[in-house]
C-alpha cells in the first residue's frame, strides 16, 4: 500500500512516516506540507491512500481532498486532524474522505483506517463516529408530525441538504446511504412538493424552513 502523508508540521510528518513505515506492507511514497504540495505529489506518485491534515496554509485539507477524489479516483483520503467538530467532519466527508481520525488515535487505529480506505471502505475512530451518529439523527427544523405535504423525516433531511448546496453524492456520504437511495428520496420529494426540478425543490425548502 502506497501512502502519502500531508501535514503542515514537520515534526508530525516525521512521526507519521516512522509509524507508517513500521506497518506491514506499507510504503510511504512521500510527504507534503500543504494541499497544493499534496496535489502535485498525488499526480507524481499515485498513492493508494493520502493521510490528510485539515488546517494547512495555501490550500487546506478539505479543498485538497475534494480535488484528489475528483481527479484521482484510485486514491483515497483518510483525514487525520485535531478537529472533531461537526462542521469539520461534514466538510471532510462531503469532500470525499473515506476515513476520519483524530490525532489521539493509536497505531492500530491508523493501520485499520489506511487498510479500509485502500479497499474503498470507510472507517472512523470512536469519537468521530459518535459525532456522525449525532449528525445523522439530528431532528429536522420542523417536527415530523408538522412536515408539509406528507414528507417523511428522511425526505425532509435530504431536502434540507439539497437546500444547503450538497450534491447527491455528498448527501449519500453524509447520510451513509447509496446515491440510488438519495435519488429515490428526491423523486418522492419532487412528487410530494410538486417540484419539476432541484431548483423548485430548494425554493420549497426555503419557504418551509426545511434546512
Amino acid at each position: 500500500m502506497k501512502v502519502l502523508i500531508v501535514d503542515d508540521q514537520a515534526l508530525i510528518r516525521d512521526g507519521l512516516v516512522t509509524i507508517c513505515e513500521r506497518l506491514p506492507d506499507v510504503e510511504v511514497v512521500g510527504t507534503a506540507g500543504d494541499g497544493q504540495q499534496a496535489l502535485i505529489a498525488v499526480a507524481e506518485r499515485t498513492p493508494d491512500v493520502v493521510l490528510m491534515d485539515l488546517r494547512m496554509p495555501r490550500m487546506d485539507g478539505i479543498e485538497a481532498t475534494s480535488v484528489i477524489t475528483a481527479q484521482h479516483p484510485g486514491t483515497h483520503v483518510v483525514v487525520l486532524t485535531t478537529y472533531s467538530d461537526d462542521e469539520s467532519i461534514s466538510a471532510a466527508l462531503a469532500a470525499g474522505a473515506l476515513g476520519y481520525l483524530t490525532k489521539n488515535a493509536g497505531r492500530d487505529d491508523l493501520d485499520r483506517a489506511l487498510r479500509a480506505a485502500a479497499q474503498g471502505q470507510a472507517l472512523f475512530d470512536p469519537a468521530v463516529h459518535a459525532h456522525l451518529v449525532t449528525l445523522t439523527r439530528r431532528p429536522t427544523a420542523t417536527p415530523t408530525d408538522q412536515l408539509p405535504d406528507g414528507l417523511t423525516a428522511r425526505e425532509a433531511e435530504v431536502l434540507g441538504r439539497m437546500a444547503q448546496g450538497f450534491s447527491n453524492r455528498e448527501i449519500a456520504r453524509l447520510l451513509f446511504v447509496s446515491e440510488a437511495t438519495v435519488k429515490t428520496h428526491i423523486n418522492r420529494i419532487f412528487t410530494k412538493t410538486g417540484s419539476r426540478d432541484r431548483g423548485q425543490a430548494i425554493a420549497y425548502a426555503n419557504r418551509h424552513g426545511l434546512y
